[in-house]
């Protein structure tokens, strides 16, 4: 079911595509939301990754883990990684705002493979143009790998606002095709960026998967001073609040900041690479860089915006979410393609030849896990953890499946293994 916007009128109630009230014609009511003051949206986090063969002298930096050593004419804090992260390996420079993550858990340090994801912090972001910091990206793959070819982005958005908090039925409302939400206000340890802090009532939800499209709501001001990174944050607001040209110091320091912020999956832009058409050529976009993506985070703003969405009443978006969908740009310093482009998500899967493929691996995976007499959650783990469950999750979408058919999916198979074969297997 589609839905529609409420009618937007300024303060004489004449119509009005800026307007700041929202008019339901059903029940009369009227949304004031002249006090909503937009500070900045910019990306908070880019994750390039790349494909090649490691140099041999790269792996003579982690000899002594812990260690300062030299690389790419830096200094740089070199380290092992938890499995969790994919990678093994780590470089680190916080002040200049990169950690590369080096050497593939699933792939052989002899053979070309994804040996190599560069993070970017938000600083390096705001203190590098697009084409400058790819530049530097690229300069970083280059020291660490040989055969570089780039194997796609993610993205952080993040809008920043007051003069707004999320509604207590915040998580009723909220309308998404995703497979999983989380309201952490009651929870007191939350960790960000692998940092841990404490604090809860109803400052934070997340909806969707890492995996794919994720929105995540929360109070921004806690998060920053948790981190001890408020004053960076404030700075940026000061100077960033230009979403309102007849004020420009909008920011008040009195008040908590909120965040909404989509995240996006490489594997999801990659499908916007594949499936999106430049409506004056007709070319699919084919972008796998940071800086071929910037001209369309708009566009992934908007599409974003659109998957989650906040109801008002059936049929209907919450105003916010219009004022939010149609009013925010992202502020990046190079022109927008949105209106230039249909978005689109192509998606690989589900027909013909793979889909068959995920029904056969699915198959052989679930007899060696009965075998090996691993439960059904551990397996699911496992699954979620491996590079294709984007393919194996987005295949039985198609079917209508959540991820939580596919678990109970994998535990029948299971149980039928087992019962069936006994101790055999």
């Amino acid at each position: 079911m589609s839905v529609k916007d409420h009618i937007r009128v300024n303060q004489v109630f004449s119509e009005d595509k800026t307007g700041r009230l929202f008019f339901d014609q059903k029940t009369a009511q009227i949304t004031d939301l002249s006090g909503v003051r937009l500070l900045r949206c910019g990306v908070d986090t880019v994750r390039q990754l790349y494909q090649g063969l490691l140099r041999p002298e790269i792996m003579a930096l982690f000899e002594k883990p812990g260690a300062i050593v030299d690389f790419a004419g830096q200094r740089w804090h070199s380290g092992r990684v938890g499995r969790d992260s994919g990678y093994q390996y780590k470089l680190q420079n916080a002040d200049l705002g990169f950690i590369l993550l080096i050497k593939n858990f699933n792939a052989k340090i002899d053979s070309i493979g994804p040996h190599l994801k560069i993070e970017v912090s938000p600083h390096a972001i705001d203190s590098l143009s697009p084409e400058r910091l790819q530049d530097r990206l690229d300069y970083y793959a280059q020291a660490v790998l040989t055969n570089v070819a780039r194997n796609q982005c993610a993205v952080h958005i993040a809008l920043d606002l007051q003069g707004w908090t999320p509604p207590k039925d915040l998580v009723a409302r909220l309308h998404c095709r995703a497979r999983s939400h989380r309201d952490i206000s009651g929870i007191q340890e939350i960790q960000w960026d692998l940092k841990s802090s404490v604090y809860g009532r109803g400052e934070t939800y997340m909806f969707g998967s890492a995996g794919g499209i994720q929105l995540a709501l929360y109070n921004k001001t806690e998060q920053a001073r948790a981190t001890d990174k408020l004053d960076f944050w404030e700075s940026r607001w000061k100077e960033r609040d230009s979403f309102d040209p007849k004020d420009p110091n909008n920011y008040d320091p009195s008040q908590d900041v909120w965040r909404v912020e989509l995240r996006y999956h490489h594997s999801v832009i990659a499908q916007f690479a594949c499936g999106s058409v430049d409506c004056r050529t007709g070319a699919t976009l084919e972008t796998d860089s940071y800086a071929g993506l910037v001209p369309h985070l708009d566009g992934l703003w908007r599409y974003g915006l659109q998957q989650f969405k906040l109801i008002s009443r059936p049929g209907y978006y919450e105003a916010i979410w219009t004022l939010l969908r149609t009013d925010v740009r992202v502020e990046v310093g190079t022109e927008s393609l949105l209106d230039e482009t249909e978005y689109k998500r192509y998606y690989k899967t589900s027909k013909g030849f793979s889909g068959k493929n995920v029904e056969l691996f699915l198959g052989n995976f679930v007899s060696l896990l009965a075998r090996e007499r691993v439960g059904a959650k551990t397996a699911f783990d496992r699954l979620k953890d491996w590079e294709c469950w984007p393919v194996i999750r987005d295949h039985y979408a198609d079917k209508d499946m959540s991820e939580r058919d596919i678990y109970k999916h994998i535990k029948s198979l299971l149980e039928e293994r087992q019962v069936r074969w006994g101790r055999a297997i």
